[in-house]
């Protein structure tokens, strides 16, 4: 699933972090764990990554990351004020620099008008700095939605580290 661009991307961003003496941590529902994957892939990636959640409930999202229980029944668990407190939730339990997360609606089931299948926000709350969330429709099936996520969560965490 993560293929070598991913990987070269990782790598490259991990290099980066470790320049700039940044930490990281990631909060992943609608990929499980891959961007997590990516980056430990790496040699030496636990000097920088300090911690990943997967959050695929919303029990977990609630439980691991502090999203209110309202939030979810008011927005849904595929919505920015989510994805927004996931990063931010991340951020604050694990005592990283950065934080990503993502939510998203993977496919091929669940979509609706509303949230069509392929739709991800993905956040980074950096120490010091305003939560960036970005929303996407990513075309596709379920490997291609999710692999499209996990690159644009590392450039999201790129352009978030040099700002």
């Amino acid at each position: 699933m993560l293929n070598a661009t991913t990987l070269d991307d990782a790598a490259s961003l991990l290099a980066m972090l470790q320049a700039r003496k940044l930490t990281l941590a990631t909060a992943e529902s609608c990929t499980g764990g891959l961007i997590a994957a990516a980056l430990t892939a790496i040699s030496g990636s636990s000097a920088t990554v300090l911690a990943g959640y997967v959050t695929y409930s919303n029990e977990a999202k609630t439980r691991l990351v502090g999203v209110p229980e309202a939030m979810l029944a008011a927005h849904g668990a595929v919505s920015e004020p989510v994805a927004r407190q996931m990063a931010e939730g991340a951020l604050a339990d694990s005592g990283a620099d950065i934080a990503v997360s993502c939510t998203g609606i993977a496919g091929p089931s669940g979509g609706s008008a509303a949230k069509p299948v392929g739709l991800v926000f993905i956040g980074c709350a950096r120490r010091g700095a305003p939560t960036r969330v970005e929303r996407h429709v990513f075309p596709g099936d379920r490997t291609a939605v999710r692999a499209a996520t996990v690159d644009a969560a590392l450039a999201l965490v790129r352009r978030s580290a040099t700002e």
